[in-house]
């Protein structure tokens, strides 16, 4: 901080003017980012502007002018970000101009405390600011340095209790963690398992029911009431409500049993399905029109088995219930001619 030229009132302003250069970036930063030293320490600086504390008169100005060039080199060293430099600077002048004092112990306080110091110590700034107090009573920096360490000590206890927090959402971090890789452990195992349950069925055949939920999208292989593996799929264009007649783009609704199989259908292969049933043809005949039929459980269409699961995003099918190729290929071993088909709702 560099001490102007002048006398009286026109000196001081000049002075004031001077100061405010100096901590002009520490108030923009306090400002925009918010540190952790709180909204007292920001209002604090905002105060060091808009209230007369240096009003010491000007007995500091000969003394201060004589150590212009040096209070130059601190200020610039702190500008750049040289904070260790720009105190070992401050510590020159209050050796050598000693009456200058309350105003480089003032300094060295708020650098000590400067949130962009990354080596800064809130016991030595506390310690600049408790001395200027004890060494220079009449100071204009007295009262604004009372408010510092009032502000400081705050700040100490927040980052400690933030400390605290923080080692805190770190040890719950570590648990979800621990938790998560459990979860995928297990879910590993689980999917082991069913390969295992599942590739036991594909060599026992031991597959007796096909169960399909069009509401859920989904088609399920039981055996001896259990659920042997889940496959989504999607339905005819027109899926709510059971087939009535052909073209209707409906999948029915019923009790049906695989009937026949294609292994080189134009939809990879297929399961053909006994649809229409005697329920069905009597519905068609009472609203004179023709059931149709040609229901199958099937793959992708030759060309497109890339898609995969994204398939089952729309319903696309003329009526059929369609799954992936991988899927189809699977539901073919397990399921033999005559296995139930039951489509509900």
């Amino acid at each position: 901080m560099i001490l102007p030229r002048g006398e009286g009132m026109r000196g001081l302003r000049i002075f004031q003017i001077a100061l405010s250069k100096r901590y002009g970036q520490f108030l923009a930063y306090m400002a925009k980012k918010q540190s952790r030293m709180g909204e007292h320490l920001c209002l604090f600086f905002i105060c060091i502007f808009i209230t007369p504390i240096l009003l010491s008169g000007c007995s500091h100005f000969n003394e201060g002018f004589l150590s212009k060039s040096t209070f130059e080199e601190a200020n610039d060293l702190f500008n750049k970000g040289s904070y260790k430099a720009s105190l070992g600077k401050y510590e020159q002048i209050i050796e050598k101009y000693p009456a200058t004092g309350d105003r480089v112990l003032f300094e060295m306080g708020i650098i000590y405390s400067y949130p962009k110091n990354e080596q800064k110590d809130y016991q030595k700034s506390l310690e600049c600011f408790q001395k200027l107090i004890k060494d220079y009573p009449g100071s204009g920096y007295r009262q604004n340095s009372e408010m510092m360490i009032f502000s400081i000590n705050n700040v100490a206890v927040k980052d400690k209790t933030i400390t605290t927090q923080q080692t805190q959402i770190e040890t719950l971090q570590q648990e979800v963690t621990s938790k998560e890789n459990e979860i995928t452990a297990l879910q590993k195992k689980i999917e082991e398992l069913e390969k295992k349950v599942f590739a036991y069925a594909i060599q026992k055949g031991s597959t007796d029911k096909i169960v399909i939920e069009k509401k859920a999208r989904r088609l399920m292989l039981i055996s001896k009431g259990e659920v042997l593996k889940t496959y989504k799929i999607a339905l005819g264009g027109n899926p709510i409500g059971p087939k009535e007649r052909q073209g209707d783009n409906k999948t029915p609704e019923g009790t049906y049993f695989i009937d026949s199989r294609n292994k080189d259908s134009y939809y990879y292969r297929s399961l053909h399905i006994s649809y229409p049933n005697e329920r069905d043809k009597k519905r068609a005949k009472e609203l004179s029109v023709s059931p149709g039929g040609n229901i199958m459980i099937h793959g992708i269409k030759k060309g497109f088995s890339w898609v995969g699961d994204a398939h089952t995003e729309v319903d696309w099918t003329k009526g059929c219930i369609a799954v992936t190729d991988e899927e189809i290929e699977e539901i073919c071993k397990l399921a033999p001619n005559g296995t139930i088909v039951e489509i509900r709702p």
